[in-house]
């Protein structure tokens, strides 16, 4: 783990909401700290937006680099443009679309990539749910930010004098890249056009209407060639807009994006931000996360730990997001406009992650939306011939592995969530992991696993074993689908699929462990290295890869004893000082890396095993330390909610260590009293009145009042409205069940 100061960030407005915990109309939205993940290995935003909305309105650094992802960086000093579009905790640098930047004259300009920019100070900043404010050093510019859905709202209040608002199209950062764009006047007021850019997003085209508030005295446009292997390929536009201004004088910008067109645009505009009037979007917008946030009530604690919880729900609620119009209208995979029939399409799934907390949440926090994804996800299927991967702005990137939107599909549909299309959905599963050839699939079926030695266009990265346990995981969700839906020969054939795990397990290491395709294990494997074969992590983080039959990995562990050793030195077993971990194995305890997605429910697996202090011990351990209220507390990548889910799910004492099997195995509590408000009308409650920082342990458990002798909770008793009590102490206590 990488030390940092734990600073607190708390405004007067967020230690008010923290007093009054028990006030009904608490402002969560006060409480959430937007800074928290924009230092260290975060990269998350601090900007504006609404729940899961299309537009993430929010300032950008102006230089690229790893620690930029999301174009800002705590450590910076200059910003150079807000932009209306981020990535959240990803670790690809695209989008920052429709850039603008104001300033009085004359302004400051660097050389390029920097360009126009100012210097601002983070004690000049403030940012909140829905709001973000900084003052622009060089030229007394105080800008806010608001969104709605599908629109962004800027307030500049201007010192007086000579300005202007640059809007840079040719702006790019990262791997984006412009390939075209145009600006227009509509009125002195009203401006229009497009930006077209080519980055992880292929082909992404962002359309933009914009309003100001008051009439621009002139516009100027800068057009440029752009160039591309030599030919050239499009046009890039900058324009400026000149302003005199008094002393105080603000302007207001109201911009809509859209996926389809210009007129989708402008109909967004007309629809969300028809009026010139910042603080009544502002209002909204915190209305809004106050009812998403609220929707799970923590008591008591410690104050940071609450600004914790409520900034990790409300990263959870960043992403996916809305991706068509008002009027339903999107562009889709095949490169054609669709229109839903009154439902909403969803893109940014970043679902070799999320599948694991994000969506198990939303399927209690949002099932309403839950219902759109998986529609989202048939609807890209039919165009795009199988699932998504890691999909966004109309567009396939292929990152990751894994065919996950299958665990999220099953999962709504063994709750019973929605009114998408089973037999479409199962369908789109089945053909989906049946795509010979794709990234070793065929192999996959004809050998049992994926070999290390057979490589195509899609497979170029290998990571053979982590396609092997994954694509194990999703056969068991078919499985169990098709298995409700009474399609027993599908079911039987998935069943069978998912026991292709035990066919990478090599008995005389006790690892999982790469194959060839004539069957031999990887000469000089070692579980402590990091490979081609093994996604983002080594052997020690993909053993455990099997959520669906940790039962059936016990049995070839050698039994419990041997696997309880195993999961031991998972965390004591830490790597040399002189080793050379790579990026995303921070959050380090041990082998366990919290810091990237395939550790995060080996904490819950001692459960299995009869020792449940251990889990308590780490699960506590990740959120005392590896959490924490400062820009640098998160000790990994968001990843688009899941880092933040984790936190979620272990706070309220419980975690999917199997997504889709309805069960959550218990962990330890962090707060006295939560209470989980369900759409059904009924509260999920949980308390833990003596729990601390040293009270860790749980003594004993009840349900609903009456002892309880099982290790997990269930779906069904979350549903019922079920209230969990947790006796706690400071030191273990045999297993209660």
């Amino acid at each position: 783990m990488k030390n940092k100061a734990k600073a607190i960030f708390l405004s007067a407005a967020v230690i008010a909401a923290v007093s009054c915990s028990s006030d009904k109309t608490e402002d969560y939205a006060g409480i959430v700290n937007p800074l928290i993940g924009t230092d260290y290995t975060g990269n998350t935003y601090p900007g504006a937006q609404a729940p899961f909305g299309m537009v993430q309105l929010s300032p950008d650094n102006g230089l690229p680099g790893w620690d930029r992802i999301a174009g800002y960086f705590y450590p910076d000093s200059t910003i150079a443009g807000f932009s209306h579009t981020h990535l959240s905790g990803t670790g690809a640098g695209d989008l920052y679309d429709i850039s603008f930047m104001p300033v009085t004259l004359p302004y400051k300009e660097a050389e390029a990539p920097l360009g126009i920019h100012s210097k601002f100070s983070h004690e000049d900043e403030e940012a909140s749910a829905g709001y973000y404010r900084v003052l622009l050093k060089d030229y007394g510019i105080n800008v806010e930010l608001t969104a709605t859905p599908r629109c962004g709202i800027q307030r500049y209040t201007f010192p007086g004098g000579k300005a202007a608002v640059f809007l840079d199209l040719k702006k790019a950062t990262n791997w984006d890249f412009t390939e075209d764009s145009y600006i227009e006047a509509m009125d002195e007021q009203t401006i229009q056009g497009y930006r077209f850019s080519d980055g992880w997003a292929r082909g992404q085209k962002v359309y933009f209407k914009t309003r100001f508030s008051k009439p621009f005295d002139a516009m100027d446009i800068k057009i440029e060639d752009i160039e591309k292997d030599g030919k050239k390929i499009g046009k890039a536009y900058i324009a400026r807009f000149d302003f005199d201004t008094a002393e105080g004088e603000q302007i207001i910008l109201s911009t809509a994006i859209s996926g389809t067109s210009i007129e989708g645009a402008a109909k967004n505009l007309a629809d969300e931000a028809p009026h010139d009037d910042f603080d009544k979007y502002l209002a909204a917008a915190k209305k809004e996360w106050n009812s998403q946030l609220g929707k799970i009530e923590v008591t008591g604690g410690d104050p940071d730990d609450r600004v914790n919880f409520y900034t990790a729900l409300y990263h959870s609620m960043i992403a996916p997001t809305i991706y068509s119009d008002v009027d339903g209208t999107y562009y889709g995979p095949d490169k054609q406009l669709h229109k839903t029939d009154g439902w909403v399409n969803y893109g940014t799934f970043s679902l070799w992650d999320t599948f694991r907390a994000s969506h198990p949440l939303f399927t209690y926090t949002e099932t309403s939306r839950v219902n759109d994804m998986v529609k989202s996800f048939i609807a890209f299927y039919e165009q795009n011939g199988r699932l998504p991967v890691w999909n966004f702005w109309g567009s396939e990137t292929d990152m990751m592995i894994g065919y996950h939107a299958v665990p999220v599909i099953a999962d709504a549909y063994l709750k019973g969530i929605g009114d998408f299309d089973a037999e479409k959905a199962l369908e789109a599963c089945v053909n989906t992991a049946n795509l010979d050839w794709y990234r070793g699939i065929g192999e996959y079926k004809k050998l049992g696993y994926v070999p290390y030695d057979v490589t195509d266009k899609y497979n170029s990265e290998n990571w053979s074993l982590s396609r092997t346990l994954e694509y194990a995981y999703d056969d068991w969700c078919i499985a169990r689908m098709a298995e409700k839906m009474g399609k027993k020969d599908v079911a039987e054939e998935f069943y069978a699929r998912s026991q292709n795990y035990r066919n990478v397990y090599n008995p005389q290491t006790g690892f999982m462990q790469p194959r060839d395709s004539k069957g031999q294990f990887q000469p000089g494997f070692s579980p402590d290295e990091y490979t081609a074969h093994i996604c983002e992590s080594n052997g020690w983080h993909y053993f455990w890869s099997v959520q669906h039959d940790i039962e059936g990995l016990i049995e070839l562990t050698g039994g419990k004893e041997r696997f309880a050793e195993k999961l031991d030195s998972m965390f004591t077993y830490n790597p040399s000082a002189d080793d050379e971990l790579p990026l995303f194995s921070t959050g380090m305890i041990g082998q366990y890396a919290h810091g990237n997605e395939p550790s995060h429910h080996v904490i819950y697996l001692f459960n299995k095993v009869g020792q449940p202090w251990k889990t308590q011990k780490y699960a506590a351990e990740v959120m005392h330390e590896l959490y924490f209220n400062a820009p640098a507390g998160l000790c990994g990548n968001e990843d688009c909610g899941q880092m933040s889910a984790w936190y979620v799910f272990s706070a309220m004492g419980f975690y999917p260590v199997n997504p889709a099997s309805g069960e959550y195995e218990i962990g330890t509590p962090l707060f006295p009293e939560v209470r989980m408000h369900l759409e059904n009308g009924k509260t999920f409650t949980v308390l833990a009145p003596e729990v601390s920082r040293e009270n860790i342990y749980i003594q004993s458990v009840k349900v609903n009042g009456q002892p309880y002798g099982r290790s997990f909770i269930t779906h069904e008793q979350i549903m019922s409205g079920a209230t969990v009590e947790f006796e706690m102490g400071p030191e273990p206590a045999e297993a209660w069940y």
